[in-house]
């Protein structure tokens, strides 16, 4: 028996715990605190912030996990220190660490191992990795072609060819996201506050893979080789005609905004949102159309300025080729938009509402694109980035990277993906910093040329709340 990393609650049946067993040192993944409202204690993972509440009394039987102490030694410490003590108290707290996957079990018999959810798959990539995708909780686990190998020997009750430390690592992985029977992913931690919490958050609205299903059929025309040629003909005709009115469509379009530019910013901006939804339902077809679900739509506001979002994670199951029209799919279809508003103000009556309305749809569909495709901020451009080279997680692992070079530790990436990861990481650095440091060097200005007082009282509030109140349960 041993301590583990975090992991979610898993209830599965277990092998009878004997009274002599030693209890693990938990130390060194785990630290006790005691609650401030009440006689709780909690224990949390420092390196992941996991938390799991106990009792008073499993707070007093967990200070003797420390690899030493077995169970009956424990159970009469507990019942000399506390009155009406369950004399089964360690037995089943050990039952309640290994349901949180605070401990796992060295070795468990056969028919007592863990088994995959029914609605579990494992699915191979193009690339040479396996992906567990997980249809019912909407979680994914990527894994090299030796542990999958291991995870499947194992749970089929043969010897997995790898490490106890490694098989270890691998189930608390699987339980963590869901995948084993009795498991749930782990909820994210609410923890207090945070002011940097307004720079990037997400609003779920609903779930359109039902709608989605039955629409598809009718679209899947789109996604045929003769509609190919006949786009890429369109993009390529309105990109010439594009060019040679770009002179007289900058010259019409600034006199249109000086002569009514408070008028056009509304429309404008609800021109704006029908992109951005247009181009989110492009995803989400293009992935309907490869098979994958898209459990999740909903919105994200970046520093408080609202947009579209689409959880197209099943896209990681797909091939490459595939991913990469997934994420294009959004970009082109904003292209498809901007062109067909071209040509409607190519035709249009100068001054007339149509000329004025296609002008501003076209501005619309180009802005967003030349958003969406900056690669080093996570919009399009990034997850296309992801799917052209193979390299997922493509930020973090960027850093991961430096970091792993910077501490002298063995390279773990192909030489073809340390190229890629050793330019991303100092362009996405300095990105950062530029769009960061001038956000609040903006915003800092003119707070204190606005509304200084306001801005110390509510800082002031906000310091109390946050290192004084006892954190969320």
């Amino acid at each position: 028996m041993v301590p583990t990393s975090p992991a979610s609650d898993r209830v599965s049946p277990t092998p009878a715990i004997a009274d002599e067993w030693i209890c693990p040192d938990i130390r060194p993944y785990w630290q006790l605190a005691k609650v401030k409202q009440d006689s709780r204690v909690v224990l949390r993972c420092p390196q992941s912030g996991d938390r799991h509440l106990f009792s008073d009394v499993e707070g007093y039987a967990l200070r003797y996990f420390t690899g030493k102490y077995s169970i009956r030694n424990i159970q009469n410490r507990c019942q000399a220190e506390f009155t009406l003590v369950d004399s089964q108290l360690v037995v089943q707290l050990i039952q309640k660490l290994i349901r949180k996957g605070i401990l796992a079990l060295d070795t468990l018999p056969t028919e007592n191992r863990p088994q995959l959810k029914p609605e579990v798959q494992w699915v191979k990539n193009a690339d040479g990795y396996w992906i567990l995708r997980n249809r019912g909780d909407r979680t994914y686990l990527q894994v090299a072609p030796k542990d999958q190998a291991a995870i499947v020997a194992y749970l089929n009750g043969d010897k997995p060819n790898v490490s106890p430390a490694k098989l270890q690592q691998l189930l608390q992985l699987l339980a963590r996201t869901g995948m084993l029977e009795g498991t749930t992913p782990p909820k994210p931690p609410r923890g207090k506050f945070n002011p940097m919490q307004l720079l990037f958050f997400k609003v779920p609205l609903f779930n359109p893979d039902a709608w989605l299903n039955r629409h598809i059929n009718k679209l899947r025309w789109i996604w045929t080789k003769g509609t190919a040629w006949l786009l890429i003909a369109f993009l390529v005709a309105s990109l010439i005609v594009g060019i040679s009115e770009s002179a007289n469509m900058a010259h019409w379009g600034m006199q249109l905004w000086s002569q009514q530019g408070g008028q056009l910013m509304i429309p404008f901006v609800l021109l704006i949102m029908a992109v951005v939804s247009i181009h989110e339902l492009g995803h989400s077809f293009t992935l309907k159309h490869y098979g994958g679900i898209v459990p999740e739509i909903g919105l994200l506001f970046m520093c408080l300025f609202p947009a579209a979002y689409t959880n197209t994670s099943d896209s990681y199951c797909l091939s490459r080729w595939q991913r990469i029209q997934v994420v294009g799919a959004g970009v082109l279809t904003q292209l498809i938009i901007a062109a067909i508003a071209l040509w409607l103000w190519q035709f249009a009556v100068e001054g007339s509402w149509l000329s004025t309305s296609s002008y501003l749809l076209m501005m619309a569909a180009l802005l967003t694109v030349a958003l969406n495709l900056n690669p080093l901020a996570k919009f399009d451009g990034y997850h296309l980035a992801v799917a052209v080279t193979g390299i997922n997680n493509l930020r973090s692992r960027s850093f991961t990277f430096y970091k792993r070079l910077l501490s002298g530790q063995t390279r773990r990436e192909r030489p073809s993906d340390a190229r890629v990861l050793a330019l991303y990481a100092p362009l996405s650095l300095l990105y950062i910093s530029m769009v960061f440091g001038l956000l609040f060097l903006r915003l800092g200005d003119w707070t204190l040329t606005n509304i200084p007082a306001i801005a110390l009282t509510l800082i002031t509030l906000w310091a109390i709340y946050f290192f004084l109140m006892p954190d969320p349960a």
